[in-house]
């Protein structure tokens, strides 16, 4: 009755007791491991992607959408189809391209000499310097800078009657300029701006691909008698190709859709880009277009030209960097 009894309980016991104390997953539990490892990923980017297609893909196409119509942002429920007449419309229009004009001027008049200090800076910190933590911090200050703020800063020095520039320039006898309705002086005004706000931030990036640099490469250079400047023009610069390559694209992204530096510095006259459309970026023109004019069609097709110009500056960037890459 005993030994009965006995085996009745051990038939009764876990399977995790009479395995030595290991017992094998149900098939519910399993299954979930298994869904577990397939679709927690997707989960996980399921945030981005929601917020990616609300806030980015929509209004994508959407706008794509809006270009090939008639839509008025005071009635946006009345459309009619037009293809491509708004895109026809702004070839044939003398303001597009006097803003696509004025986005190439400054954008290169901001670009050239932003990296270029932003190379020499990067440069001075990559050698010993004494507190070389805050001179870092300092150059990304104007980066964390608001746009208005900055950019009403710069008004004030720009005055024409009680700026700080012009009275500078009469110190050395210079006249006075009218550094917002020139067309060549308020690009130049605009341009310094968007160096002042970036030249710190890209000095970084360059700083950080030179403490990349083998060290080994510069104490050869040291031994066959090259000089600090001969170590930076054939050890630093080629070094950094790639580097310089990807700020120069992504400069060149931000010159395109140039927009609140321009707008603030008009002040008043800031969606035109001045009195004369002086200093109009495509970012102003769209602007002026969509939220003055309220032709949201023509708007939405200058934002595809805008996207348009982007993706072919990106291709160029990524044939040039293949290319390179197919040298090295």
């Amino acid at each position: 009755m005993t030994a009965t009894t006995s085996v009745a309980e051990d038939a009764r016991a876990a399977p995790g007791e009479r395995g030595g104390g290991r017992s094998r997953p149900g098939p519910w539990r399993g299954r979930l491991y298994r869904w577990d490892l397939r679709y927690s990923p997707y989960a996980f980017v399921a945030p981005f992607l929601l917020f990616f297609a609300a806030f980015g893909l929509f209004p994508l196409l959407y706008t794509g959408w809006a270009s090939l119509h008639r839509v008025e942002l005071t009635s946006l429920h009345h459309t009619e189809w037009a293809g491509a007449h708004h895109y026809v419309r702004l070839l044939e229009n003398d303001f597009f391209w006097n803003a696509l004009r004025n986005t190439f001027t400054i954008g290169v008049l901001s670009t050239v000499p932003q990296l270029l200090m932003a190379l020499g800076l990067a440069h001075l910190l990559h050698h010993r310097l004494r507190a070389a933590t805050f001179w870092r911090v300092a150059l990304l200050t104007p980066y964390a800078t608001s746009v208005a703020a900055a950019t009403l800063v710069f008004v004030l020095l720009y005055g024409r009657d009680y700026g700080m520039v012009n009275w500078a320039l009469g110190a050395l006898g210079i006249g006075p300029v009218d550094w917002q309705n020139g067309t060549w002086s308020s690009q130049c005004a605009v341009a310094s701006i968007v160096i002042w706000r970036w030249t710190g931030y890209n000095a970084l990036i360059y700083l950080a691909a030179m403490q990349a640099v083998p060290d080994e490469l510069y104490e050869s250079a040291a031994l066959d008698g090259a000089s600090r400047r001969q170590q930076f023009r054939h050890v630093t610069v080629p070094a950094l190709r790639p580097t310089i390559l990807f700020t120069v694209v992504v400069s060149t992204i931000g010159a395109t859709q140039l927009f609140g530096e321009p707008l603030l510095f008009g002040g008043a006259a800031g969606q035109k880009g001045g009195a004369s459309h002086q200093f109009q970026t495509l970012g102003l023109y769209l602007y002026e277009q969509g939220w003055f004019n309220y032709h949201l069609g023509r708007a939405s097709a200058v934002a595809w030209t805008m996207f348009l110009l982007l993706l072919l500056i990106a291709a160029v960037g990524g044939l040039v960097a293949r290319r390179r890459g197919g040298d090295g």
